[in-house]
């Protein structure tokens, strides 16, 4: 049995897309226990293996995010980060402020032994559908060629213990292909990565290659991850705007769509982030989910489902064995 934090009150459209998602997961899977933490008057939830803890404080979007972990103790995120640190849970999920439960990580959850900074990754879309792990994405704006190879080894083990890869191949993000290419911190991190045994190392990977399937796990610092990223779900969501107002234009183009409709909705799945589910805190001493703040239903309960397989294949204990001290 896998127990999972969860909490209630983050994110836009919390608290009912999280109770909604919650419901699903447990119906679907009959080895999981929830504990909600949030209002208790706004949950309507009631099952077997649902667990709701009243919680009268609340940390919002506004909040700044150290200052909130020290004062709001009763927050839904400090009390399920909490349940993380004191072993009652195997994991939590929150879709709220981002930095506050990047520091509920840090200062509640703590860092594994050996870890020298925690990365924030995503599982991305790929023309083929296979995906690729990329990180960090924002938890750490500067980084050393030590902490990209931590980063690298840390999501090896993710991608093997959370996406099924046997062998997952590594690639560093750089300006070019070429070993000599990039600078100063790309260049070490280079030579680092290439004189390890703990990973298949693919060499240098460029930004355009992202969603070509270059490697299954590609490593940047998180100032570089954090822009590319964004970049990626702006020109989602321009090419989607232009592609429905391209299929809208004329009675030919509507005609068309309708022909085509089962396909293009199978190419929307495939790119689609709520399929991948949520951010992982990777480097932790327990398993911290960031859902995105406007996650749907269906995005929360991938998040859900991703913490359950990370609980399931007991990822935090072998991030300790591989790069704990």
């Amino acid at each position: 049995m896998v127990k999972i934090a969860i909490d209630m009150m983050g994110g836009d459209d919390a608290p009912q897309i999280v109770l909604e998602a919650v419901e699903k997961a447990v119906n679907d899977f009959k080895d999981l226990e929830i504990i909600l933490f949030g209002d208790k008057d706004q949950c309507n939830l009631n099952h077997g293996r649902v667990e709701v803890r009243h919680c009268t404080e609340e940390i919002t979007m506004e909040d700044e995010p150290v200052r909130a972990i020290k004062r709001k103790k009763d927050s839904s995120m400090v009390r399920m980060a909490e349940a993380v640190k004191s072993g009652e849970a195997d994991g939590c999920v929150s879709a709220g402020n981002t930095g506050a439960l990047m520091s509920a990580g840090l200062f509640i959850v703590g860092r594994i032994s050996g870890v020298s900074r925690p990365a924030l990754v995503v599982t991305l879309p790929t023309t083929s559908g296979r995906g690729f792990v990329f990180m960090d994405v924002g938890a750490n704006a500067d980084a050393k060629a030590e902490h990209l190879l931590q980063y690298a080894q840390l999501g090896n083990i993710y991608a093997q213990k959370i996406r099924g890869i046997e062998q997952p191949s590594v690639g560093l993000l750089n300006i070019g292909t070429e070993a000599a290419k990039g600078n100063a911190l790309t260049k070490k991190a280079f030579n680092l990565m290439e004189e390890q045994n703990d990973f298949k190392f693919n060499g240098n990977v460029e930004a355009k290659g992202l969603m070509e399937d270059a490697a299954d796990v590609i490593v940047t610092d998180g100032y570089t991850g954090n822009m590319i990223l964004k970049n990626l779900e702006g020109v989602a969501k321009a090419f989607g705007k232009m592609f429905k107002e391209t299929l809208l234009s004329s009675f030919k183009n509507k005609m068309a769509a309708l022909v085509l409709r089962k396909d293009l909705q199978g190419l929307t799945r495939k790119m689609d982030y709520a399929e991948y589910g949520g951010s992982v805190l990777l480097g932790l001493d327990g398993i911290v989910v960031k859902a995105h703040g406007s996650s749907s239903a269906k995005a929360f309960y991938s998040a859900i489902r991703q913490a359950k397989i990370a609980g399931e294949q007991e990822i935090v204990k072998t991030m300790r064995e591989t790069v704990g001290e």
